[in-house]
């Protein structure tokens, strides 16, 4: 079985991320920059179905020439090689885009592909809406949100927790998966999966490998910019109560006059 996992670089979430001021889009340079937590668990699954069913597993990404330092994590977990789209004038892509470019990417996967695993939501933008989109520009079933999968034979089944309970879905591969972060702890990569890492292929392309009009993508092509921005404000001081006997009325006359209660 070929599996495909997205994967994505994103700022680390203990770094202050920073908007470009002219454009306001995300300052990628401005933090550090890790594999997003929610691809670690795409590849930890996709590499226990490949466990089970033999096959290849193949990263692919979208991003910056740094973006190669979260591939290469993925490929020291285990997955065995990786594409990945580079191209300066992607930069600003808004989700649709971006699902377009990654469905372009996926045919020139070697061997094609059974099953394209996603995380639910990247952790820089969390629009939750690529697997979806990629899965309706392919004309292929989607099991999103799901905390378990199974593959037998073509049938793929997975378990989707929502606040109602748990809802069952099945489909016939080629499919596309998204998994949320109740799918399985990911693995901590070798040392000897660390080397290698280094002499797995990558194979690098731009838009115009791919066949797509550089005017098709970018900031120049998303459906929405932000056109103004201002940092958060800085948190006040609280009020404090001191309690002599009529610290319970008190607090409760702050609660009333701010609403809260």
């Amino acid at each position: 079985m070929n599996i495909v996992v997205l994967v994505k670089q994103v700022p680390d979430t203990w770094s202050e991320r920073k908007l470009v001021d002219s454009d306001h889009t995300l300052d990628r340079d401005a933090a550090d920059a890790v594999l997003d937590e929610i691809n670690e668990r795409a590849v930890e699954e996709a590499l226990v179905l490949r466990e089970t069913h033999d096959g290849k597993v193949t990263v692919l990404a979208l991003g910056p020439d740094r973006a190669t330092d979260a591939i290469r994590k993925a490929l020291s977990m285990g997955a065995d090689e990786a594409v990945h789209v580079s191209d300066e004038a992607l930069r600003g892509s808004d989700a649709l885009t971006t699902a377009r470019v990654l469905a372009k990417a996926l045919g020139t996967v070697d061997g094609g592909f059974d099953l394209v695993v996603a995380g639910n939501e990247a952790t820089d933008g969390r629009a939750g809406a690529v697997p979806a989109i990629l899965a309706e520009l392919l004309g292929l079933p989607q099991l999103t949100q799901v905390r378990k999968v199974v593959v037998e034979g073509t049938t793929v089944r997975a378990e989707r927790e929502t606040d109602e309970g748990i809802a069952f879905l099945e489909a016939t591969l080629p499919a596309v998966v998204s998994v949320t972060e109740k799918i399985n702890e990911p693995r901590y990569p070798s040392f000897k999966g660390i080397m290698a890492a280094k002499k797995k292929k990558v194979t690098t392309l731009t838009v115009a490998d791919l066949g797509i009009d550089a005017g098709q993508v970018g900031l120049g092509a998303a459906g929405s910019r932000v056109l103004e921005a201002a940092p958060k404000p800085p948190r006040s001081a609280g009020q404090r109560v001191e309690d002599e006997g009529e610290g319970g009325r008190r607090i409760a006359e702050y609660l009333v006059g701010q609403k809260l209660i």
